[in-house]
């Protein structure tokens, strides 16, 4: 199975020093040992990119440009990339306006419909209510996950 990784997951596991560090660490090899293949969309980098170069007094990570980048080679070294595409646009627009999608939501709703056209069902992620709305969108818990629980 392969699975889409939250950008929250991807910014805990490049800060070893985040309490949810070794959480995200124990989940991603659990799923790898289960032979799933992890995965991220364009989106998840932007974000990424957002988060870890705004300011710690901003609620980010305070890293360079260059840092940043680094940080993001080494992510497309070890998570497989699926791309961008026009049915993402479509399907992101049939979302938004069958779940009446509001503000910022609609960025979890491009992330749904991304693993839509895609085929994937299951997401490794700590916000798994901004998924429920979604019915063919699993939220990987990384608590359990990580304890073997699921999938």
């Amino acid at each position: 199975m392969r699975v889409a990784t939250d950008t929250n997951i991807l910014l805990r596991l490049v800060e070893p020093g985040h309490t949810q560090h070794s959480v995200v660490l124990n989940a991603v090899v659990n799923l790898r040992m289960l032979g799933h293949a992890l995965c991220v969309f364009p989106q998840m980098l932007y974000e990424f990119w957002a988060v870890a170069t705004r300011p710690l007094t901003a609620n980010g990570l305070g890293k360079s440009s260059a840092e940043v980048d680094g940080l993001i080679a080494n992510i497309l070294g070890d998570f497989f990339m699926d791309p961008d595409g026009s049915a993402i646009f479509a399907e992101w627009r049939n979302l938004v306006s069958t779940y009446n999608v509001l503000g910022k939501q609609a960025h979890d709703a491009r992330i749904a419909a991304a693993m839509g056209v895609h085929g994937i069902t299951h997401i490794l992620t700590f916000n798994g209510a901004d998924f429920a709305r979604y019915p063919a969108v699993a939220a990987l818990d990384p608590y359990a996950v990580a304890a073997g629980t699921r999938p």
